[in-house]
């Protein structure tokens, strides 16, 4: 559905944690090939981080990018599916880190992968009516993946935040439009109280990833009447390197669209901060009069659809990295380390 009273992207900042894990070390360990289907290197988080954490670290990015003032922010919405606790919300800890008023609406998103689109849409749809002057949407999630599974060449962590506000000269970019594509279609769950989730591997592609993403793309653009030639840029949700490219492709989109947001091969699927993450690559390269297209994917199954229009380009520094400093920033760890950060090995 089109914005009725344009709203758009007035800050942005992302994370990334230090810490990386090379898919071949997995390989190593277990035996088993075909890592190029899924990742060269995943981001792991240490063992004082945690989507909390992450989600603070962006968001404090997101208010140095902006300039706009914690106390002006009305709502705040993080998307994660690995929340550190069961019963407590992490949008009040993120407020009460960044100085946000306590007269705030904040609440925790739930869509496996598409949670932070989930958020996004949200404050969209706030910052429209009038209800509040700037909404914070974060995606972000320490992913979680069985050990041998084929989950663990992908799964990782990072997220980003997005400051929403009405459309006015500090826009860096407007909302033209979103779309959402839903089915009851089982290819990924966890049941309470399981560590880690399980998937149906033939459900995976076809039926769900592509049909979503599609759907929700196609919906999208039939409303706005805009083709894939109008779009500077496409951002897809990037379970693995191969998906992306090839649900672009089949949209219609060349290459050269898809590769700035493409951050799949260099961390992995940091599952709701995934399409976040890659917009922000993309917000850095862009100018204005760029149009970008973007699609989430959530297992269960669901996507977001977002059609942008950059105004103009992004200033950044310290302390709001860009998102190539943070992807250069790294340490590389083995996998008996990777282990106890991630909780698999108990100290």
């Amino acid at each position: 559905m089109k914005v009725k009273n344009p709203v758009g992207i007035v800050g942005y900042g992302a994370y990334i944690p230090v810490f990386r894990l090379k898919a071949s070390e997995v390989a190593r360990l277990w035996g088993r090939d075909g890592v190029e289907a899924k990742a060269s290197e995943i981001a792991v988080a240490s063992l004082d981080e945690d989507a909390v954490t992450m989600a603070t670290e962006a968001a404090k990015y997101a208010i140095a990018s902006s300039g706009v003032n914690p106390a002006e922010i009305g709502a705040i919405y993080v998307g994660s599916e690995s929340k550190p606790y069961a019963v407590k919300p992490c949008g009040t800890i993120v407020a009460a880190a960044i100085g946000a008023p306590p007269d705030i609406l904040t609440a925790d998103m739930e869509f496996a992968c598409k949670a932070g689109t989930e958020a996004l849409q949200a404050c969209i749809g706030l910052v429209s009516s009038g209800m509040v002057k700037y909404g914070m949407a974060i995606g972000v999630d320490t992913a979680q993946g069985p050990p041998s599974d084929d989950l663990e060449y992908a799964a990782s962590c990072g997220g980003a935040a997005y400051i929403i506000g009405p459309a006015s000269e500090e826009a860096i970019a407007l909302v033209e439009a979103s779309a959402s594509y839903v089915t009851d279609t089982p290819d990924f769950w966890r049941r309470a109280e399981q560590y880690y989730p399980r998937h149906a591997e033939r459900f995976t592609g076809e039926p769900s990833y592509f049909k979503h993403i599609v759907s929700a793309a196609q919906a999208l653009m039939e409303e706005l009447g805009t083709t894939p030639k109008d779009y500077r840029y496409a951002v897809f949700h990037q379970p693995n390197v191969k998906f992306p490219l090839k649900v672009g492709f089949m949209l219609g989109f060349e290459e050269g669209q898809l590769k700035p947001g493409y951050l799949a091969p260099y961390v992995g699927n940091t599952y709701a901060g995934n399409c976040l993450l890659g917009l922000a690559a993309v917000l850095e390269a862009a100018n204005p009069g760029d149009r970008i297209l973007v699609v989430s994917y959530g297992s269960g199954a669901g996507s977001d659809a977002f059609s942008l229009l950059v105004k103009r380009t992004p200033t950044r520094g310290n302390p709001a990295p860009l998102v190539s400093q943070l992807l250069n920033r790294k340490k590389y760890v083995d996998y008996a380390l990777y282990a106890k950060f991630r909780g698999k090995i108990k100290i």
